[in-house]
């Protein structure tokens, strides 16, 4: 995006890229990520938006908690439309956007991979999975009571 930041529903966003998305797709420079499929964190959900981050290894965190059996992949995107900070993590669970993390309805394009973040160990892994097991449980909980 050329501008040196957006303002969407009065949040400003800071900033201009480069951003990063972390999935097991194979995808190559021109490939377009949309939203309209099933969340990797909960199957019932169809995501209206799709997410990305100014942060190579938190697309990285994204990419290994992915479904499938691909290789974990980061791909440098470039927003093609208006974009805003993700409300699930803004100021819901942190103050301001400290990780960066944005979501758009329009497409992302593919500008190329990126080889050099940092990897989970297997433990880190299995930690952030049992993080998300319990949030799905907590979920539960929720809609049950």
């Amino acid at each position: 995006m050329k501008d040196e930041s957006k303002r969407i529903e009065d949040a400003e966003i800071l900033d201009i890229g480069p951003f990063y998305h972390g999935t097991k797709a194979d995808l190559k420079p021109g490939d377009l990520l949309t939203a309209g499929f099933n969340s990797n964190y909960y199957d019932e959900v169809i995501m209206n938006h799709i997410y990305f981050t100014a942060l190579p290894n938190g697309a990285g965190l994204a990419a290994a908690l992915a479904k499938g059996n691909g290789e974990d992949r980061v791909y440098l995107v470039e927003p093609t439309g208006s974009f805003e900070n993700d409300p699930n993590v803004t100021d819901k669970k942190f103050p301001g956007n400290p990780t960066r993390s944005y979501r758009s309805t329009a497409p992302l394009k593919i500008v190329g991979e990126v080889t050099d973040w940092v990897r989970l160990t297997p433990e880190e892994l299995q930690q952030w999975r049992e993080r998300i097991a319990n949030l799905k449980a907590d979920s539960n909980a929720k809609i049950i009571n």
